[in-house]
């Protein structure tokens, strides 16, 4: 890459990172939702939202600019597609966390240059609402409509054994979109979420009453490698890197499973090995690791730092390491992530 590649690179980033910001402020002040039915202009805009006029008419033009906003008669209207990338959330083209993940990262970059310093991590609960709810939001579509028409019943074994009364732990559950999604998929299954984060939890107990089905959902602050009783399933979505012991954890999860029961996970879809330069993919999961899931990690005093980058034949290695003997990768097709199944 020549220096003025490089230069228009990172000028490229600037422009995307600013933009973000703007995304996520229209979102914060509800602007986005105030012109889903209708154009607005500047006055309108600012009485509907509750929100100034002069900085309405500036945001209005900025989004214009960028192409988030059309120009029309009657002010400004959403552009083709907003509607479905950055406000139907749980939707299968949603994808409005992405500002979201700007604005927490922004936020705690300077402890994370002190992390650097001094070695101490970030506590993942440090990071605050928006990267919580940015991770839930970015996963959401994914449990909502994928899980139980593609993941799940990939494994027949499994999927039967889920229409029938099954117990099913979800770890690193988080606010609980996944345990929630397996129970609407199961209605006859009942499911534990734990989580060591706890306005995670909080905010689990109530997506599982909004969804209604807080009589077979419930959830634990608790340790991951320490949990209790027998379950049919056990689930661990885009969380066994983050975990600080994680062969300790897949242990605690073998010794957890009912007769015949198995485990089944999905993390990180990345290279084998390291390459570089990387795709875009693993571009972003890389500076999430920098930025986030290495710091947080660091923080609990882990007997393993993976960091985001969870590559399939340390997976394998952890799983051979907590007694599971034939783990496999299963070829389920995902953008983001790879699926393995131990039992």
């Amino acid at each position: 890459m020549s220096a003025q590649e490089l230069s228009e690179r990172l000028l490229g980033a600037l422009i995307g990172a600013a933009e973000l910001f703007t995304v996520e402020l229209g979102r914060e002040l509800g602007l986005y939702a105030a012109l889903r039915d209708h154009p607005l202009d500047a006055a309108a805009l600012a009485k509907t939202a509750g929100i100034d006029e002069r900085y309405a008419r500036e945001w209005l033009e900025q989004q214009a600019a960028a192409g988030f906003l059309v120009v029309t008669g009657d002010g400004f209207a959403l552009a083709d597609g907003v509607t479905e990338v950055l406000l139907d959330e749980g939707g299968p083209d949603f994808l409005g966390t992405a500002g979201e993940f700007a604005v927490g990262l922004g936020l705690l970059t300077p402890r994370v240059i002190e992390a650097f310093r001094t070695g101490e991590g970030v506590g993942y609960a440090d990071y605050g609402r928006h990267i919580r709810h940015g991770i839930a939001s970015f996963n959401r579509p994914m449990f909502a409509n994928m899980l139980a028409t593609e993941w799940l019943p990939a494994l027949p074994e499994v999927d039967a054994r889920l229409r029938s009364s099954a117990q099913v732990l979800d770890l690193g559950c988080g606010v609980g979109h996944s345990s929630v999604a397996i129970a609407l998929a199961y209605p006859t299954a009942t499911v534990r979420g734990v989580d060591l984060d706890e306005a995670s939890i909080e905010e689990a107990r109530r997506t599982a009453a909004a969804a209604g089905v807080a009589d077979r959902v419930t959830f634990t602050l608790g340790d991951a490698a320490e949990v209790e009783g027998r379950y049919d399933l056990v689930t661990i979505f885009e969380a066994l890197h983050d975990m600080g012991d994680p062969v300790g954890v897949l242990a605690a999860a073998r010794a957890a499973l009912a007769p015949g029961g198995s485990v089944f996970i999905a993390d990180e879809r990345v290279a084998d090995e390291f390459t570089a330069p990387a795709g875009e993919i693993e571009r972003l999961q890389y500076a999430f690791s920098v930025l986030h899931c290495l710091p947080a990690t660091r923080a609990e005093n882990p007997v393993i730092a993976n960091g985001t980058i969870l590559r399939a034949p340390t997976l394998l290695e952890w799983s051979r390491a907590a007694g599971f003997n034939t783990p496999e990768v299963l070829p389920l097709p995902n953008d983001f992530w790879r699926f393995y199944h131990l039992h």
